[in-house]
């Protein structure tokens, strides 16, 4: 059966239509938060197959095909790829009314032009055509972002990384600047002495510091942070439970730290000092730096601990949390404005309840230097759907200025996830187009489109200065 992606999918008004074929359309991307893989890049790698570039890491699609009942073993185990395919295929039915089942055939049609629902009966065919079209250089990974006029991309770094594929990157032919982020999570995640113990040993020898202090820590992070900073990186990136404020001194914190470096497990309270200070400290380097900083805070992760022994993270075990976010907040943002050292922040909630909560906090902190120099970020993980775009676009508008948004992200793994701004810019058209229609916005497509644009592409250029 033919697809039901056409060129005017999502788009339900004329101006609408109008919108997003002048205006976002055709516009670069800066994807500034994305998981993928370096390597992948610096090699311009090319996939044999479908399943390679579609399945293998995503968690998303994991997760539907373990609810439609498909065993492990084609999800994550040890099926060849056509039978993990095949696998998806199967599921693809089932999945409508699931954001999964728009990028599926969104993918299908941007990058290879393919207009069949995918289910068992067209599996073969979809699984020749594209196997044959990946052979080409047009769909080699420089190929593919430049199919999707991929101006920049962030990857997530940790600070041991030697950046050696950047290197590569930068000194290549690669079609996108290709940037990384400095995301320094497992040097404040003392929740497990013996393995936060090997990771800083790990900092202490690539930083070339001995670390036997909070102190040293950072002494050792400073060093990364400019190797990181000489290699192109302008972003930083957390992922958290929430904000972490709690009220400590210098003096306890070098005691609790002395207490995790001799091997010993930390109570509650100790680890929420500890990474009170560690955020307080990266965020500072942050702002020295003249970076800009992501903060995502919520999930709940590896609630499934039988299949994390077997599988380990990110396998599609995680979920939205409900941690309180307002106070803290509010409290670790305040004790960085209150010097002038709070940098340009996008703060991301994965809660839908705490929405408004994040659009009306993002406003305490704007100084009228940058233009939107706190950002609500786009709808995050679970919340990367048409429902919770519009939501999330909607309560930006009520609360806040949605013309200075810096717009999507894939935050993806594979490189088939690109149509994920296609389809942000999609929503964002019919909504405003909605609003003209309806009367509630005035129908000039000049003064509507250059929004527009501004929000698919041209905050971003500006805001990041990659």
């Amino acid at each position: 059966m033919k697809s039901f992606i056409n060129e005017n999918f999502l788009l339900k008004t004329k101006t609408a239509q109008e919108l997003y074929h002048e205006f976002a359309e055709n516009q670069p991307i800066i994807d500034y938060h994305s998981h993928l893989i370096p390597q992948q890049i610096a090699e311009n790698r090319k996939f044999d197959n479908i399943a390679q570039i579609w399945l293998s890491g995503d968690h998303y699609k994991w997760r539907a095909m373990r609810a439609n009942g498909i065993n492990e073993r084609f999800v994550t185990g040890n099926a060849t790829d056509r039978e993990k395919f095949d696998a998806w295929a199967q599921t693809v039915p089932y999945t409508l009314r699931n954001p999964l089942y728009h990028w599926t055939h969104l993918e299908l049609k941007l990058y290879f032009g393919i207009d069949t629902l995918l289910n068992p009966e067209s599996a073969d065919e979809i699984w020749n055509r594209t196997s044959e079209m990946l052979k080409s250089d047009e769909f080699s990974v420089w190929g593919m972002l430049r199919k999707m006029k991929v101006e920049t991309a962030c990857t997530t770094d940790d600070p041991v990384d030697n950046l050696q594929y950047h290197k590569q990157i930068a000194a290549s032919g690669c079609p996108a600047k290709i940037l990384p982020t400095w995301r320094p999570d497992k040097a404040s995640d003392v929740t497990n002495a013996k393995a936060w113990n090997a990771y800083i040993d790990r900092l202490a020898e690539v930083a070339g510091v001995e670390i036997n202090s909070f102190k040293t820590m950072f002494d050792a992070l400073d060093r990364r942070i400019d190797y990181f900073h000489a290699a192109g990186c302008r972003l930083a990136d957390f992922g958290l439970d929430f904000l972490y404020s709690e009220d400590y001194t210098d003096a306890e914190i070098e005691t609790i730290f002395a207490k995790v470096r001799s091997g010993n497990n930390l109570t509650a309270n100790e680890i929420l000092k500890f990474r009170s200070a560690a955020l307080y400290r990266f965020a500072l380097q942050v702002h020295a730096k003249g970076w800009a900083q992501q903060f995502h805070a919520g999930p709940v992760r590896n609630n499934n601990t039988r299949l994390l022994t077997a599988l380990g993270p990110d396998t599609g075990f995680d979920s939205i949390g409900d941690f309180p976010q307002a106070l803290s907040m509010s409290r670790f943002l305040n004790r960085l404005d209150s010097t002038n050292q709070l940098a340009k922040t996008i703060l991301y909630n994965i809660n839908p309840a705490d929405n408004e909560v994040f659009a009306t906090m993002i406003g305490n902190f704007q100084d009228g230097t940058v233009a939107g120099k706190i950002q609500w970020g786009s709808a995050w993980w679970f919340l990367d759907q048409k429902d919770g775009i519009e939501k999330q676009l909607n309560c930006l508008s009520c609360h806040g200025l949605l013309s200075r948004f810096v717009g999507m992200l894939t935050d993806s793994r594979s490189f088939l996830s690109y149509p994920r701004h296609d389809y942000f810019r999609r929503i964002l058209c019919n909504l405003l187009g909605n609003d003209v229609e309806n009367g509630e916005l005035p129908n000039d497509i000049d003064l509507l489109g250059n929004m527009v644009a501004d929000i698919c592409y041209r905050n971003a250029k500006n805001y990041f200065k990659f």
